[in-house]
């Protein structure tokens, strides 16, 4: 009488071994755009004009001013430069960094939906929702930091180039630090819209359209309009409102911080909100 011996491993008639499931969580959402964002070349190239139009642009700007001043530090000329000091100069390139920004936002959301990507994303994230969120949470902040370096590296090399001339100014001044982290501020909100209409448009060309329009045209047509009319509604534009965030003086006409940043953020509110309502009621 012999013996067999079973041979069979454990478990080699069992079924298929079960997945562990993974949760989709606002962390992980998070995640997933941050590692988007950075593998897309167009963010290193639009971050990188960004940071440029600040550093750039304030630096000639500055150079601009100093050869417009005596030696004995008497300012020239009644122009642009007659009134400048070395914030001002430093946030000449404020309204190139703004396009930079914006449209970089317009492409990291509406650059889905050119590539089909967004199906994969949205299969993943059924709530949708999210998506929009980490976004703009992502990508404002990275416009936020960006901005913020900009303003105050840019700030270090006006300020040195102008030593010595009426436009000289220190951080410590009054008003210095609140007028550069303002354009950080603005710069980043500024991304953060763009990212939502890219969000409601679903087309590149299309948000980088209206983003357009709406920081450039607008304010243009605006000057065609009576003066009544100017003075009432020019202040709320987006722009405006923004450029009261880093205005070191504000004119009898503009906002005051305050009440530009509340202004700002309700625009802001206002596209996140036709983002959000065009990607659950739309299909991708």
């Amino acid at each position: 009488m012999s013996t067999i011996t079973d041979t069979r491993t454990a478990g080699a008639g069992a079924g298929p071994v079960a997945r562990p499931a993974y949760k989709v969580t606002g962390r992980r959402v998070l995640r997933s755009e941050w590692a988007k964002l950075w593998t897309l070349r167009s963010t290193w190239i639009g971050l990188g004009l960004g940071l440029a139009g600040l550093l750039v642009f304030g630096s000639i700007a500055a150079v601009r001013y100093k050869s417009l001043t005596t030696a004995g530090g008497t300012r020239v000329g009644s122009g642009e430069f007659a009134h400048a000091t070395a914030v001002t100069l430093t946030l000449f390139g404020v309204r190139f960094g703004q396009l930079a920004l914006g449209v970089l936002g317009v492409l990291f959301a509406a650059g889905e939906y050119s590539t089909g990507m967004i199906r994969s994303t949205l299969a993943a994230v059924p709530r949708r929702l999210p998506v929009l969120w980490s976004k703009a949470a992502v990508y404002g902040v990275v416009a936020f930091v960006v901005g913020v370096a900009g303003a105050f590296g840019g700030f270090l090399i006006v300020d040195a180039v102008v030593s010595g001339t009426p436009a000289h100014m220190s951080l410590s001044d009054n008003g210095v630090a609140r007028a550069l982290l303002g354009a950080g501020l603005y710069l980043s909100l500024v991304g953060v819209i763009g990212a939502a209409l890219g969000m409601l448009m679903r087309s590149v060309a299309g948000g980088i359209s209206v983003l357009v329009a709406t920081l450039l045209l607008v304010p243009g047509l605006l000057s065609l309009l009576p003066t009544s009319w100017q003075d009432n509604i020019g202040p709320y534009l987006p722009s405006n409102a923004g450029e009261s965030l880093y205005a070191l003086q504000h004119d009898p006409g503009m906002l005051s911080a305050g009440t530009g940043a509340l202004v700002l953020v309700g625009w802001t509110v206002l596209a996140l909100a036709g983002g959000a309502y065009r990607l659950v009621r739309k299909d991708a």
